[in-house]
């Protein structure tokens, strides 16, 4: 809709401009008699500048992060919210979710959704526009808990005016992976933010429900997921190893439970647990029958895995990427890093650097 509109007012402003050499030049023959119409020239150029106006608003509603934004300060200041004790992740499951690091997965979830709605098809979706604000993106079943993350966010916003929600909430991804020992992710900003909510239709910005993957599905769900995207099965393998971190919510996505007993450490301990540990279908819960959607645990009960999470082991093509990763997590951290900076940046154009030209060689 947006390119719609800039169209219009682009043409706007041409026709207004032909208008004014058109009756500059006849009208009661202005110039041939060195007379100036002031009355004509007045309507014109308000006609012109109310053109141009509407042009400013819409391209100040569609702007992307100043490059006057000081990233290292947020940076910090996402660090800061990390490690802060008052930071809660609360949930009616009762586990301590919050303070001195427990929020950061919750805003790498934040990140890879914002994300992981891109199809490459329809050119729509992806983190541009920071679209979960909106309704109804923001009820889709796979983003339930993330208004707590947003929230959490929302003060360093206000602090850095210049900085839009679509590049806030990719760096807080970004440098939550890093806060929890995780690899260096390449960060670049110029994403900008939808100014209402509306249809994929009339801004490729959004996107359609169905777009995240569902743990109840098997091996040829997450490829036709993370195919729609764009992504190759190491592709899927690499970025399905964000599990390492953070656990599931009943009242979320209904699952429960941590994938590692580290679960604000990123590490490869997802994979190796994954191979080493025997999963069988959860039956009960605090000593009730379980009644949340099917998902398997080891044999102590304390962690638990996804249809979606042993597919990676029982399908023949992805089981050698992870066999590769639970030995070897420095590949893994590569791998992450690299596919987890094409996930943020799909669908986006024009993106810049955060460093600025002179400290590239630093």
């Amino acid at each position: 809709m947006f390119r719609i509109i800039t169209s219009k007012i682009r043409k706007n402003v041409v026709k207004n401009n032909f208008i004014q050499r058109h009756q500059l030049s006849t009208e009661n023959n202005q110039f041939s008699n060195n007379e100036f119409n002031y009355s004509s020239m007045i309507r014109i150029g308000a006609g012109t500048f109310l053109s141009f106006f509407a042009y400013s608003q819409l391209s100040k509603l569609n702007a992307s992060s100043d490059s006057t934004t000081d990233f290292k300060k947020v940076r910090e200041d996402i660090t800061e919210l990390l490690n802060d004790e008052n930071a809660k992740n609360p949930s009616v499951d009762g586990e301590s979710n919050g303070g001195g690091g427990a929020i950061a997965p919750m805003l790498l979830r934040l990140a890879w959704h914002c994300s992981g709605t891109w199809c490459k098809s329809s050119k729509n979706g992806g983190s541009e526009g920071a679209t979960m604000r909106f309704k109804p993106e923001c009820d889709h079943g796979g983003n339930a808990g993330l208004g707590i993350a947003r929230g959490l966010l929302e003060p360093i916003k206000v602090k850095y005016p210049n900085i839009t929600y679509a590049d806030l909430y990719i760096l807080a991804g970004v440098v939550a992976v890093e806060e929890m020992g995780g690899p260096k992710v390449g960060f670049r900003y110029g994403r900008s933010d939808a100014p209402k909510a509306t249809t994929p239709e009339e801004d490729p910005r959004f996107s359609p429900d169905g777009r995240l993957p569902d743990g109840d599905k098997d091996a040829q769900h997450l490829r036709d997921i993370f195919y729609r995207m764009g992504f190759d099965d190491k592709g899927i393998v690499a970025l399905s190893g964000a599990h390492a971190v953070g656990r599931c919510h009943t009242d979320r996505s209904g699952f429960w439970g941590p994938w590692t007993r580290a679960d604000t450490t990123f590490s490869n301990e997802y994979y190796r647990l994954m191979l080493e540990e025997k999963w069988t279908q959860k039956k009960t819960h605090n000593g009730d029958k379980w009644e949340g959607p099917p998902q398997f645990e080891n044999p102590e009960g304390d962690l638990m895995m996804l249809s979606t999470d042993l597919a990676l082991v029982k399908d023949e093509k992805f089981r050698p990427y992870v066999e590769k990763y639970a030995k070897d997590e420095d590949l893994f951290f590569n791998d992450f890093a690299k596919y987890y900076q094409e996930l943020n940046e799909l669908g986006c154009t024009n993106l810049k650097s955060e460093k600025k030209w002179y400290e590239i060689w630093k």
